[in-house]
């Protein structure tokens, strides 16, 4: 029997393909109402450690996000509800004065955005009304999955295969061609600025590219292009807020003629992706304790140092750490390759406990998600399920493999832009003609090394 009119939720999934909760909603209902909420406890809240829980970069990609929703929706013929408050609430407030049968909605499996939804069904039931739960973030389904969740692989690897290539993933579902516009007496409501949500976050400097499906759709595109960028490749931030589907990455990037290790590169990702969502599931709330997943805890103090700030805002010495943090704060944007550096150089270079760098991470990600940043760094940290025994890294040997001609450090470190490239990696091992020859006046132009050099130009 079919529903009058129901409600769906948008939460990380901010587009029309591939949502199954729009289409479930549309297969079961005479009228839906998209609504999506601002939430301002994500919004202006803090993290565990007293960051702001969400930087410029990612309100701004999220802001944008919503209103490419809005615009997608009223084109097809209706209209996309926006408030600003608790979803519980406001979610509720809707159901009640629009007297729906459901709220259809993605379902989510951290923390806080269980209780969220716990707490708005909940409330729904008190008025004979129901949250319809779909899942909208995995490449697989999980019931397609040859074990239950409960028994996932903890290693990666040997989850890549049992499932790679055994797993068939479906097809994303089409978007739909038109959505009736809803009779309920509610008010659109205004989309929000930036400076409403923000309480003196720094605006970035240098966006990593505009939020919403269109945008993401467009970036995919061009995935296959040869000479781009890490940041002009990059399709992370529209997954991570749903902006792009991973089904349908999957199916375009099947049929697209893109080199093979490049495209063996991004499929890699989205698998992974997979793992770390189902290791999320799996161990619950561990992943965010210090003891993470494996109970050993190796830092009892957890509070910002000295060191840890000059880490945080790209002052070690170290230039391939500093440029990378100085993007992250400029952008909320770092490749993957140089996160790891700059997670492993924290970690046990610095001997801070790793679960401040997760949550300045958290802080400041435009493609911040809970399950794949926290259990990165619990793996990386040797307390998560993929752990590895810890490994010394040249970090100079590294900065050259990836950053051959210093133009990275240049970009992000523009006090190196004169700097050659035989020694950009390591100008405290440059000559005093060469420092100045390039203008550079170390512990003043840029800082002297946070350690020893000593330390990390003898790693192998």
């Amino acid at each position: 029997m079919q529903g009058r009119r129901v409600i769906v939720w948008f939460r990380q999934d901010l587009r029309l393909h591939d949502n199954e909760a729009l289409t479930e909603a549309l297969s079961h209902a005479e009228e839906v109402i998209p609504v999506y909420v601002f939430d301002p406890r994500v919004l202006r809240g803090q993290t565990l450690f007293g960051f702001p829980k969400t930087g410029a970069a990612r309100i701004r990609f999220l802001i944008e996000a919503v209103a490419e929703l809005r615009t997608a929706i009223r084109a097809l013929g209706s209209e996309l509800v926006v408030r600003v408050g608790r979803p519980e609430d406001e979610i509720f407030d809707i159901a009640d004065q629009a007297k729906t049968s459901w709220v259809f909605c993605n379902r989510e499996r951290t923390g806080e955005e269980v209780a969220v939804q716990d707490a708005l069904e909940h409330k729904l039931w008190s008025i004979g009304q129901e949250v319809r739960f779909s899942r909208g973030k995995m490449l697989y389904y999980t019931a397609d999955l040859p074990f239950p969740v409960t028994h996932t692989p903890d290693h990666f690897t040997t989850f890549r295969k049992e499932t790679e290539r055994i797993v068939k993933v479906r097809a994303p579902l089409d978007p739909p061609e038109r959505l009736s516009p809803f009779t309920a007496d509610l008010e659109p409501g205004r989309l929000p600025d930036l400076e409403d949500l923000i309480d003196g976050h720094p605006t970035p400097i240098h966006p990593i590219g505009a939020g919403g499906e269109k945008a993401g759709l467009a970036r995919l595109a061009r995935i296959g292009e040869p000479g781009l960028t890490p940041d002009e490749r990059c399709i992370s931030p529209w997954l991570s807020h749903g902006c792009l589907s991973p089904k349908m990455v999957y199916a375009f990037l099947s049929h697209a003629d893109i080199p093979g290790e490049r495209l063996g590169r991004v499929l890699t990702g989205l698998l992974y992706r997979d793992y770390l969502r189902l290791m999320a599931k799996k161990h619950g709330a561990a992943i965010f304790s210090a003891g993470g997943t494996t109970g050993e805890v190796v830092h009892s103090e957890e509070t910002p140092s000295a060191v840890f700030w000059r880490w945080a805002q790209g002052t070690t010495g170290l230039p391939i750490i500093d440029a990378a943090m100085q993007q992250l704060v400029q952008t909320g944007f770092m490749p993957c390759k140089v996160r790891q550096l700059c997670a492993h150089f924290l970690i046990y270079e610095l001997g801070v406990p790793w679960r401040l760098g997760a949550s300045y991470f958290e802080s400041h990600l435009v493609d911040y998600d809970p399950c794949s940043n926290w259990v990165n760094w619990a793996n990386i940290a040797g307390v998560g399920p993929d752990s590895r025994d810890e490994r010394k890294i040249n970090y100079v040997l590294q900065a050259k493999r990836l950053d051959a001609e210093g133009t990275y450090v240049k970009r992000w470190i523009p006090a190196l832009r004169n700097a050659d490239h035989q020694w950009i990696h390591q100008p405290d091992q440059a000559g005093a003609a060469q420092l100045r020859a390039s203008e550079i006046t170390l512990g003043q132009d840029y800082p002297n090394p946070v350690l020893s050099s000593d330390r990390w130009h003898a790693l192998s």
